[in-house]
């Protein structure tokens, strides 16, 4: 069986990356991919459910599991820990999934450095002024975290140059077909099809 590839996707906190993702799943645009549930060391939200959307788990638990090596890639964001488990990652892709993962920057260079098939795209706002009302309209943070996320925009855009694809959101729809379009170039490579369609690609070369 070939094995499935990760999408990794960021952006700045707001642009919209769990929304697409959550709609992306939903709609049922391409079958074959999951999300990759993360583990994470900040407070629920309102809506979020435990096991779904995150692992909500203690800093020492968390700091547990990065001491036994339970994560692909880990990252601290705002005073709070995330972190991805290599099992759960590694037993979806083995199984032929593709797999969505939501990281920071910093997540996404840990992963490049390492032995998985993966594509990673980031997500641009349109603007700062959409960005700022985007992050009022979650009704999610205080001022005061509104402005600390707005103060990492530039660090965070910065980092575009080590992704493989660039979405401008600002039309949501049309973000969800971009995306769909970089998951199907990516099962059409020849990447994917020689180990895919090898058998195939044997049998007609046989005489």
């Amino acid at each position: 069986m070939t094995k499935g590839t990760l999408f990794i996707i960021s952006a700045p906190s707001g642009t919209g990356k769990s929304s697409l993702i959550r709609a992306f799943l939903k709609k049922k645009i391409i079958n074959n991919i999951e999300v990759s549930v993360s583990h994470t060391t900040r407070s629920v939200r309102p809506g979020e459910i435990n096991g779904k959307d995150y692992y909500f788990v203690s800093i020492k638990k968390f700091k547990i599991m990065i001491k036994k090596n339970k994560f692909i890639e880990y990252a601290k964001v705002f005073n709070h820990y995330y972190g991805t488990s290599y099992t759960s990652i590694n037993n979806k892709l083995i199984s032929g999934k593709d797999v969505f993962l939501d990281i920071d920057w910093q997540g996404a260079k840990q992963i490049k450095k390492k032995n998985i098939n993966s594509k990673s795209i980031f997500l641009l706002p349109p603007s700062k002024k959409e960005l700022l009302s985007r992050l009022k309209k979650r009704n999610q943070d205080s001022n005061f975290i509104i402005s600390k996320r707005m103060k990492m925009v530039k660090t965070e855009i910065s980092r575009f140059y080590q992704y493989d694809y660039i979405i401008v959101n600002d039309d949501f729809d049309a973000s969800l077909l971009d995306i769909k379009y970089i998951i199907l170039s990516q099962r059409l490579s020849i990447e994917h099809q020689k180990k895919h369609n090898i058998n195939l690609i044997q049998n007609l070369l046989n005489k």
